[in-house]
């Protein structure tokens, strides 16, 4: 080995769910035996002198003493987390001849050691593996728990699966042969079907409910139910996941993109295949509903909730500034999370489905007398803005269940039957959007996209012109309310926008029609 060396390993970081490129160099020289990182590593990363050393001597590689340099370049991209250990090993064996350099020019090596030289798995995977072969990488050596989830990707990049630091080195030095691994992506759609536990014929009466969410599954609509305890809104919620139509493979893509980074994807299911159904607690914070943190930028629970649905129960008791953080998603489908150093953005294209009481006591509206002073409603429903509620498409009233409907051993549809009508609405929309990749469903059409596709005749822009004069809708709600109609159409197979239609969606505006006379 002659006095200097010097060796360049590629590897990956993941900041937010976006991968860059990361070239782990590594100078080794005759010196006083010493570690040095450069190139902004967060604690962890600098941890790594400990785990790597330490994994090296017992997979029994000796190494001979030198002081190593490392630098992870650009210096510019905070480095963070544990999946660097494994590339940095490689550099450091690399330096020092145990390994020839050229036999990871075209690798990209990522991965966390354990003490004893296993590999342990890392998070963000997917969204590495998506972007490889845009670097002109040709195989991706990573955890073995990592690999389902890269070998999603067919992309002609090969994953080789490694469970240890020695295994990585002889396959490196041509020892031993592993097979790269490839998914069949269809098995896992055909694995994981909606549990069929719950189903809409659980919920008894509220035929109207029912039709409102149908309507919301098939369009992608915001929703809002307002009731009293127990008149079934947080069950109706749970069963909306039944009729939503199945994930198409670039939603499940983007969807496990961010779980993967999170590090909350299943180590059985390499792919989300369900559409996320979150429900987070009422005590939740900004930050937490919608992304951020000190230090490392986390997704929310609206990007949790990406191509699924967010439900928010008791939706006053959550605090008024955690609710209106939620506006700017709902409107562009993303979140940008700003620090000092660096901008983040998360997809979060997710179905609002809120649910409250009407008053503190629930009784408000109901035959139960209601025992809440008029200022105690006011104060109750002033968490909910004006702005936030015109975001939301559908306002559905629902009534406590009379006896005679919980009594009747007659069964409603099924979340099957009803589904099957979503899709073929689905199907339609799609069709119709064909062409415009930021158009999915009725509820992403834009201001242009409602002037192309939601052309009303006569009849029908009278009956909103009166409701617009009678109601006081703002501009925002008209357009809802078109939206809303469109997908009430795709409904029935009909190509044009009725005045039927436009009744219908009108008539899902309860809290703008004045649902609270106080």
């Amino acid at each position: 080995m002659t006095d200097k060396m010097y060796s360049a390993v590629q590897s990956a970081a993941v900041v937010g769910i976006a991968a860059f490129k990361i070239e782990i160099e590594t100078h080794a020289e005759n010196n006083l035996p010493g570690f040095t990182m450069v190139g902004l590593p967060d604690s962890a990363v600098k941890e790594s002198k400990e785990r790597v050393f330490a994994a090296i001597k017992n997979s029994s590689i000796p190494i001979p003493p030198r002081r190593f340099t490392v630098n992870l370049a650009p210096a510019d991209i905070r480095k963070e987390g544990s999946g660097y250990d494994l590339p940095i090993a490689i550099g450091i064996l690399c330096a020092v001849d145990i390994l020839i350099p050229a036999s990871c020019e075209d690798a990209l090596i990522i991965g966390e050691l354990a003490l004893d030289g296993s590999v342990r798995p890392i998070h963000g995977a997917l969204s590495i593996a998506l972007e490889a072969p845009k670097w002109g990488i040709k195989r991706i050596l990573l955890p073995e728990k990592n690999a389902s989830e890269a070998g999603l990707i067919q992309s002609g990049v090969e994953v080789i699966p490694i469970k240890t630091l020695e295994q990585a080195v002889r396959y490196l030095r041509g020892e031993i042969e592993i097979e790269p691994l490839k998914e069949d992506i269809s098995k896992f759609f055909e694995q994981h079907e909606i549990d069929r536990i719950i189903d809409m014929t659980d919920v008894k009466g509220q035929d109207h409910v029912k039709r409102a969410l149908e309507v919301a599954a098939a369009g992608g609509h915001n929703v809002i139910l307002v009731g009293p305890p127990g008149s079934g809104k947080s069950m109706l919620a749970k069963r909306f996941a039944t009729i939503l139509p199945p994930m198409t493979f670039e939603e499940a893509l983007e969807t496990t993109k961010i779980h993967s980074a999170a590090g909350i994807l299943s180590p059985n299911t390499p792919i989300v295949t369900q559409r996320p159904f979150r429900s987070p607690h009422h005590t939740i914070s900004d930050a937490a509903l919608v992304g951020g943190g000190v230090g490392v930028v986390r997704a929310g629970e609206i990007s949790m909730a990406n191509h699924g649905v967010l439900f928010l129960d008791e939706l006053p008791e959550f605090a008024r500034n955690v609710l209106e953080v939620l506006r700017q998603p709902l409107e562009d489908k993303h979140i940008t999370i700003s620090r000092t150093k660096m901008s983040v953005q998360y997809p979060a294209n997710f179905l609002l489905f809120c649910a409250l009481n009407p008053c503190p006591c629930g009784n408000y509206g109901s035959k139960t007398p209601c025992t809440c002073s008029e200022t105690a409603i006011k104060k109750y429903i002033s968490k909910i803005s004006g702005p936030l509620l015109d975001r939301i498409d559908i306002h559905i009233e629902v009534p406590a269940v009379q006896y005679k409907e919980l009594s009747s051993t007659k069964k409603g549809e099924s979340s099957e039957t009803i589904r099957n009508r979503v899709i073929n609405a689905r199907n339609i929309q799609q069709q119709r959007f064909t062409g415009k990749p930021h158009l999915h469903k009725n509820a992403d059409m834009g201001s242009k996209d409602l002037l192309e596709y939601c052309q009303l005749d006569v009849t029908s822009q009278e009956l909103l012109n009166l409701a617009m004069q009678r109601i006081g809708l703002s501009a925002r709600a008209y357009d809802r309310i078109r939206k809303v109609a469109r997908t009430i159409a795709d409904l029935a197979n009909s190509e044009s926008i009725t005045a039927q239609h436009i009744s219908e969606a009108i008539n899902y505006r309860a809290l703008d029609r004045g649902y609270w006379n106080v």
